[in-house]
């Protein structure tokens, strides 16, 4: 047997993890599988064969920490995603590398920082009066809010002080996101697994389970599942596994959110046969590295 360790975070706390769904279909193929946060330090990386960055939702708190802990990682062992690509990926900036590659993403501004006087411009810029801002590095839905020139100056002033010196982007707000959610399309290997929509609770824009989105399941059509696919080819590395998250615009045109390389929950429990497809991506990935 190989020993084979899922990264993840300290606490559990309130998210859901479903990473065990594959525990027993590697164990099928000969890997022992173990928990492990990424702040441990009792075991040598090198007592494992491969490890797999997982649901290491904190990183984002302490970023420079996880990336040495991955750079420790790739020295001793295999890892995957691939070191390389988890760098390009951290940072939400990446968006502007597949746009630039012809990839429709949502449009966005960078900035550093937010002053409330400067929304109105970004409307117009964005041709839309209702707007996202969140951190370029971040998840969870963590500090991302939906703001307009026309809100309350005391909730403006007090979101643009959470984005003080702070590196941040700017979106159109899609309605459609409240009406039929945003999809997620999961690829192993470079191969499509399967396919949810995530619908906002009632009240919230953000769609994380963790805040009372509904998940289903869900069979893509063609312009979504083309939209994905385009997206995951222009990416700069190959990827384990790839979350591609899509939102349809006002025009009905499949525009991408994320693509979610780092540590995306896989929702292996929304389709019998995804845990399997992981596990064989998995045994293939680290066969053949």
């Amino acid at each position: 047997m190989k020993n084979l360790a899922f990264l993840s975070l300290d606490q559990r706390g309130d998210f859901v993890i479903d990473d065990e769904h594959a525990v027993a279909p590697l164990a099928d193929l000969g890997w022992n599988v173990f928990t492990v946060s990424w702040r441990q330090v009792e075991s040598r990386w090198s007592d494992f064969d491969a490890v797999v960055i997982r649901s290491t939702w904190d990183y984002w708190h302490d970023v420079p920490a996880f990336l040495d802990t991955l750079a420790t990682i790739d020295r001793v062992s295999r890892l995957a995603n691939p070191l390389g690509l988890v760098r390009w990926n951290l940072e939400k900036t990446y968006l502007q590398d597949l746009e630039d590659r012809g990839v429709a993403i949502v449009p966005t501004l960078w900035l550093n920082g937010l002053s409330p006087s400067e929304l109105p411009r970004l409307e117009a810029r964005l041709g839309c009066s209702d707007l996202v801002i969140k951190p370029t590095v971040g998840a969870n839905g963590d500090d991302a809010f939906r703001l307009s020139a026309k809100d309350d100056e005391a909730r403006v002033a007090q979101i643009a002080s959470r984005f003080e010196g702070r590196a941040c982007m700017v979106q159109p707000f899609r309605q459609r996101v409240l009406e039929e959610g945003e999809f997620s399309l999961f690829y192993f290997g470079g191969h499509y697994s399967h396919a949810i929509r995530k619908v906002p609770a009632e009240g919230e824009f953000r769609s994380q389970e963790e805040r009372g989105a509904r998940v289903l399941a869900v069979e893509p059509e063609t312009g979504l599942g083309r939209s994905a696919e385009g997206a995951l080819a222009a990416l700069p590395l190959k990827p384990l596994y790839a979350r591609v998250d899509l939102v349809r615009n006002e025009s009905g045109v499949f525009e991408i959110m994320e693509c979610e390389l780092v540590e995306p929950s896989l929702y292996l429990r929304c389709d019998p046969h995804a845990p399997g497809r992981f596990a064989r991506a998995i045994d293939r990935w680290f066969d053949n590295g």
